[in-house]
């Protein structure tokens, strides 16, 4: 189902949890109202998260209108809704922490995650925002958590500007908070170099896809 997984020594252990937030969260504000904040490594013994998930989570294929026709999601899919199990209680821990860490900002839980499978260099996610409901029109967050080989996500200004590039994987937090999903847009790109799989989890708070 996918490539070859290779962990790092770091981010092999059979024990796995979570590294402080706090100041150890760096924070960049960008244009009209967007930051986002990086925490690298937050998960500790990530390799083996990534190596569980990839086992427990019932993986899925889809399919979607594009333009005038059906195509294939370059990517494997599983969402989990409010009140829905999730698939390792490390992700539970990652939610709650993440609940007390942006509370006072945020002034709502997480409440669903969405979890993605990128097996190889040719799964992607195209050029978008997380605008399909409340995001469209309100400050939100969505905090991603990323296992697994570090993978490019890119954000851009909508209509154009400068790009930034994150590699995330092995246990890294990103956040993008603000008016990061109408202003702005994030994507993973398509690679030609190989690379193994990598495991998304996009924690947000209710009515934000």
């Amino acid at each position: 189902m996918t490539d070859t997984f290779q962990g790092t020594l770091l981010g092999w252990s059979e024990e796995t949890g979570l590294g402080l937030l706090g100041s150890t969260v760096r924070r960049t504000v960008l244009d009209h109202g967007a930051w986002v904040d990086v925490r690298p490594g937050w998960v500790t013994g990530a390799d083996a998260l990534f190596e569980r998930l990839l086992e427990r989570v019932p993986w899925r294929a889809e399919r979607r209108h594009m333009y005038d026709r059906v195509v294939d999601v370059p990517r494997l899919l599983k969402f989990y809704g409010e009140g829905e199990p999730l698939p390792d209680p490390v992700l539970d821990e990652a939610r709650d922490a993440l609940d007390a860490h942006y509370a006072r900002e945020l002034g709502e839980p997480f409440r669903t995650a969405g979890l993605c499978l990128y097996r190889d260099g040719r799964d992607s996610v195209a050029w978008h925002g997380d605008t399909i409901g409340r995001g469209s029109s309100e400050d939100t967050m969505v905090a991603i958590v990323s296992v697994g080989t570090p993978r490019a996500l890119l954000l851009r200004p909508r209509g154009g500007g400068p790009t930034l590039r994150h590699e995330l994987g092995h246990g890294d937090l990103l956040v993008m908070g603000g008016s990061c999903q109408r202003a702005w847009e994030h994507a993973v790109p398509k690679t030609a170099r190989p690379t193994g799989p990598r495991i998304s989890v996009q924690f947000r708070p209710r009515g934000v896809r």
